[in-house]
């Protein structure tokens, strides 16, 4: 079921500065992703904006648990 939900979750390098996006759309996750930390519903945001699916916001909240499982530790390399 995640990864059939991650398929809606585009990066191009042309869209948005290449920040990951809904389906090709010129809307990114981390707009999704306030939308929810401001306080809005998934009910208020589809209402919003009718072009997205109750399946979009389940893919970007997927996408956000896998990117944040993920963690990256950049090492700095100091030349001496």
């Amino acid at each position: 079921m995640e990864k059939e939900l991650l398929k809606g979750i585009t990066i191009l390098p042309g869209l948005m500065g290449g920040k990951p996006t809904i389906r090709g759309m010129r809307f990114k996750v981390s707009d999704v992703l306030g939308y929810l930390f401001s306080g809005m519903t998934e009910s208020e945001i589809l209402e919003d904006f009718s072009y997205l699916e109750k399946e979009d916001i389940s893919a970007c909240l997927a996408y956000a648990a896998i990117k944040l499982d993920h963690t990256i530790i950049l090492v700095a390399n100091d030349a001496a």
